[in-house]
């Protein structure tokens, strides 16, 4: 396996020069940079990870906070840990998974025995007993979701705003004049993420726009609670009614209990989920969606960390980064007519 001393003799440089280019610590000439590298991707050298840790008192590690908890779409949150990790490896970092068993004290535990260099925070509540600790640690913690008071906190999420506008607009263009959301599961609501809230307000400003009633009814697993969410919904419809369904977890149970009433999406009635493109596509009538972009959002994430960790800055940082949904048409909704 070559070494750092075998890099410098195939460069022509001294080792400490090698460490220099690794590290980034003392600037270096391009020319003899180029050298290095090469001599690198010839000899296909890998660094010893815990020795350029202690070289540069980084561990080139980011802790990803992500809960594991029965009520939320779990493959939902894998999407973002996927791009999460391969993301991170292409800015030469790893990711260390957290889980919110231990709350605010994990977040200091972690830090404190410098784990990790920076902190991701996931399903982020409005008023998340995290946030303190986070505005006090001395690394980089990046927020995916907004809580209530997003000061001194770097954030970014999906727009659930422009989406829930997006959902009702789109339908009222298919000439629906009632609209049924579909609310998330009750333990989501209680957990107050405030995507729901921005999500639902976007319907909200949407429909005083356009003239279109809004219901807003529960949703979750439960078949009976679905069902006569469905029922409501259907019994307040004049004309075709029409449905949004935000929360991955209720799109199989909503579309049998739409069959069994003999409703049939795209023809008869319009839905409206949130799937991967995969699974929208899979559906026995595959699923117009509202693409929330977990992808970009995990991206993005990451790539601001990485910013602030190039920056080695101790300073407060604070930034709100919203990244636009878009809805995807398939089979499941009605199409405006011609012209509209």
């Amino acid at each position: 396996m070559p070494t750092s001393k075998d890099v410098a003799q195939a460069a022509g440089v001294a080792q400490s020069t090698v460490s220099y280019v690794l590290s980034g610590k003392r600037p270096i000439s391009e020319k003899t940079r180029k050298k290095v590298e090469a001599a690198i991707e010839q000899l296909t050298y890998q660094p010893n990870a815990g020795a350029r840790a202690l070289a540069s008192r980084k561990t080139r590690v980011i802790g990803l906070v992500i809960p594991f908890i029965p009520e939320l779409h779990m493959a939902s949150i894998m999407e973002f840990v996927s791009v999460i990790a391969s993301t991170a490896r292409q800015y030469d970092h790893d990711i260390l998974l957290v889980t919110e068993d231990e709350g605010a004290a994990g977040l200091q535990r972690v830090v404190g025995q410098q784990i990790c260099d920076g902190l991701i925070l996931m399903q982020v509540e409005g008023e998340d007993e995290r946030l303190p600790v986070a505005r006090s640690l001395k690394v980089p913690v990046v927020l995916i979701g907004i809580p209530r008071d997003p000061s001194g906190l770097v954030c970014i999420d999906a727009d659930f705003e422009m989406a829930g506008e997006q959902c009702v607009r789109d339908l009222a263009a298919a000439g629906h004049s009632v609209v049924t959301v579909i609310d998330w599961q009750q333990e989501v609501v209680d957990r107050h993420v405030n995507y729901v809230d921005r999500f639902m307000h976007g319907t909200d400003v949407a429909a005083t726009e356009l003239g279109v009633k809004v219901l807003h009814l529960p949703g979750g697993t439960n078949r009976e609670i679905l069902a006569d969410s469905v029922d409501k919904g259907l019994a307040q419809t004049t004309g075709v009614p029409a449905f949004i369904a935000p929360d991955g977890t209720v799109q199989d149970i909503l579309r049998r209990i739409l069959s069994s009433r003999g409703l049939t999406p795209g023809l008869d009635v319009s839905v409206i989920g949130s799937a991967s493109p995969t699974l929208a596509e899979l559906q026995p009538i595959p699923l117009s969606t509202i693409d929330l972009r977990p992808g970009e959002v995990s991206r993005r994430a990451v790539k601001i960390m990485c910013q602030l960790l190039e920056a080695d800055s101790l300073g407060p940082h604070e930034s709100l980064e919203l990244v636009p949904t878009v809805i995807t048409h398939r089979s499941s909704t009605l199409r405006p007519p011609h012209g509209a």
